[in-house]
């Protein structure tokens, strides 16, 4: 008996080592990635660096990589369409209270534990955007300078992240 659980034990212990790695692989390959000068949306191909506003990065399970988003109603967009079937591993956006709106870099937190300002008069890439924090107290004192009102990301309706209406502010286009 005592042979026969050395035995298992020997082989079991390589087992181990690999699921030990595999998780820290998959944790690392979860981590936020940053924003580089090249950086684009992957919804319609504009520099992040370029706009202001607060991004995002869905990480899909499917995917090596994350998808990038120019402002977190496009997030939501694709989180809550109901044709959205992949499987998401992690959500990030930036924390705004920490981070500089004209030109966000850093400062990434899980988005599915976040608060956000809907409705405030900050505009993000496309005109009228939703702004994340991820405290609530950093969201509330954006509310009372900006307008809007302070949603959890359970609150946040696919009519709330509705895309049609940003061109239509966007004195740019």
């Amino acid at each position: 008996m005592k042979r026969r659980f050395l035995l298992l034990a020997a082989c079991a212990a390589p087992l181990a080592s690999l699921v030990a790695c595999s998780r820290e692989e998959q944790a690392a390959t979860l981590a936020p990635v940053e924003i580089e000068a090249g950086t684009t949306c992957d919804l319609d191909g504009m520099l992040l660096a370029d706009y202001p506003g607060p991004k995002a990065q869905i990480h899909y399970a499917d995917a090596a990589a994350p998808v990038f988003c120019c402002d977190v109603v496009e997030m939501f967009s694709q989180l809550l369409r109901p044709e959205q079937a992949r499987a998401v591993r992690a959500v990030y956006t930036q924390d705004m209270a920490k981070a500089d709106w004209n030109q966000p870099r850093g400062h990434w937190f899980d988005a599915r534990s976040g608060f956000y300002v809907v409705g405030s008069k900050k505009r993000g890439s496309m005109g009228p955007t939703f702004a994340s924090f991820a405290e609530e107290a950093g969201a509330r004192a954006f509310a009372t300078e900006h307008g809007g009102r302070v949603l959890r990301f359970a609150e946040v309706t696919p009519e709330l992240a509705d895309l049609r209406g940003g061109a239509q502010h966007d004195a740019t286009m």
